[in-house]
């Protein structure tokens, strides 16, 4: 489980960061850890996520991944305050946006699991359920956003995600996501 950067989260619903077993965003003015390994001793950062998610360009919208287990991962993004943002509407990204940023860490997190040698399996995401959300835009965080998603359950094609997106030592959005992997071959 990745450990909590702050506890004085926003509440809502009963569920707090804590609960859900995420971390929160670092305080304001301090920086997210620095960019994390992996299995091979690479460095996670934005060209080895754009090499394994589909996502390209500037749909790509993670910087690096900061730390991560078989169980969960943490990701950073500062793309949130990019004017070229392609989830912006209205020349705004609303809080909603964050639940790509959060699909796009749990696809990340199946490519570490999948291994250097293996092709990450395609995964859906199927729902998005119990999502509390504590800003309206996330283009008005001015430090770098801070998504983590664990995995509560699954097997072979199915998994079961929480996660939380952070910035600015506050909690901006968090839920659950159902990701269907390799629908096509069913």
């Amino acid at each position: 489980m990745i450990p909590p950067a702050s506890a004085d989260a926003p509440r809502h619903s009963g569920l707090t960061p804590e609960s859900r077993g995420h971390a929160t965003a670092s305080g304001a003015g301090q920086s997210l850890p620095s960019v994390a390994k992996g299995r091979d001793d690479e460095s996670l950062d934005r060209d080895w996520i754009a090499a394994r998610v589909p996502h390209q360009g500037t749909m790509c919208l993670l910087d690096a991944v900061v730390d991560w287990s078989p169980a969960a991962i943490r990701c950073r993004a500062g793309s949130h305050r990019s004017d070229d943002n392609p989830l912006r509407a209205d020349g705004q990204l609303g809080a909603a946006c964050g639940i790509e940023y959060a699909a796009q860490a749990m696809a990340v997190h199946g490519a570490l699991l999948a291994g250097s040698g293996d092709r990450p399996r395609q995964g859906y995401l199927a729902s998005v359920r119990g999502v509390d959300f504590y800003a309206e835009r996330l283009d008005d965080v001015a430090g770098d956003l801070d998504i983590a998603a664990e995995r509560v359950s699954g097997d072979d094609n199915n998994v079961l995600y929480q996660f939380t997106v952070s910035g600015d030592g506050r909690l901006l959005l968090a839920g659950r996501a159902a990701v269907i992997l390799d629908a096509e071959r069913k």
